[in-house]
């Protein structure tokens, strides 16, 4: 059988137990938290004093700060095409529910992009709020990243989509929780529990992810370590590695936001490599056996590569000068 056919195989076995993990890791809608739970309620008569709260706190927070809110915000905002790429799985069929044929996959990824587009909403509405920033250059941004695409290099592969969104769910769960704590130690709380409350949501999500691949992996091993090797001997790009300003070409303003976040600790190499730790672990891969030839390589490389990571880490330097962001410049800067 055509491997393309037995990962279809594999998927509709797997599919069998959506429905449990949308129960077990996602909220009905009429339970979770909503943007405006967490913003200023300016139907009522004290609006304006937590609008002066929001700016009076807004002022405390620095350059770097802003610049990676802003490209965590843009990043969530870009959902559309995320929802799109993974809807476009093999696997994955967009049956209506008038057909009475809805697919589970397709369910997941609906309700999946439900809770996230969340995430977008509220920091784009803290953002517009804090008088700290230029939101017409930020919406040309997003725009851009929307227009320009994506491509994290899985292909329609059912099996290397669940280990990037394993991996990236991880990562922005760290991101979010990071940015939060370092509001929070500058006295801005309410956007310190924003990006608590949604890195919560991310480590949800994270953990079905990791879940997915977890059940691939007792069903096809060998092929899904070789997705694994594949996805991570080609790196893990992020989301946003299109991200630009106006003005400037595809792709060229991922560098310096990057280099804001390691210098602020929001998201640094070490973490990449101990999300892959973690993942390593959680699939218990030094454990599998029964894998072919290739799949035994595949996974002696992938239990190898934090090691070969960390002393390549310890020799990268960290760029000190900050890149002036149209994003941040208008009034942002401190």
């Amino acid at each position: 059988m055509a491997l393309d056919n037995i990962r279809l195989e594999v998927m509709k076995t797997v599919e069998k137990q959506v429905d449990g993990f949308i129960e077990k890791y996602l909220i009905p809608v009429e339970e979770i938290w909503q943007p405006t739970d967490l913003l200023p309620n300016l139907q009522k008569e004290n609006y304006v004093d937590e609008l002066t709260q929001i700016r009076e706190e807004a002022k405390e927070l620095e350059y770097d700060f802003w610049v990676v809110l802003v490209a965590d915000m843009v990043t969530e905002e870009a959902l559309p095409t995320y929802e799109s790429w993974l809807m476009d799985m093999e696997g994955v069929k967009q049956h209506g529910k008038s057909r009475g044929e809805e697919n589970a996959w397709s369910k997941w990824v609906r309700h999946w992009t439900g809770e996230e587009n969340r995430h977008g909403d509220t920091l784009n509405k803290y953002l517009y709020l804090s008088g700290r920033v230029n939101m017409r250059e930020i919406e040309k941004t997003t725009q851009y990243l929307i227009s320009d695409g994506f491509d994290i290099g899985t292909g329609r592969d059912p099996y290397k989509n669940f280990v990037y969104t394993s991996f990236q769910e991880l990562a922005t769960n760290i991101s979010h929780k990071r940015v939060g704590q370092l509001a929070k130690k500058k006295g801005n709380k309410m956007l310190g529990k924003m990006c608590n409350i949604i890195a919560g949501d991310e480590m949800r999500h994270y953990m079905a992810y990791r879940e997915f691949v977890k059940t691939i992996f007792e069903h096809d091993p060998s092929e899904m370590m070789l997705a694994f090797h594949d996805m991570m001997k080609k790196k893990i790009v992020m989301p946003a590695q299109f991200i630009r300003e106006s003005g400037q070409g595809i792709a060229e303003a991922f560098e310096n936001f990057s280099n804001a976040a390691q210098r602020l600790g929001v998201y640094t190499t070490y973490d990449y490599i101990e999300i892959l730790e973690k993942l390593n672990g959680y699939w218990e891969i030094d454990k599998m056996r029964s894998l072919t030839d290739e799949a035994e390589k595949a996974r002696d490389y992938l239990m190898k590569l934090p090691d070969r990571m960390r002393r390549i880490a310890g020799r990268m330097a960290i760029p000190e000068d900050q890149h002036t962001f149209k994003w941040v410049e208008a009034n942002g800067r401190l």
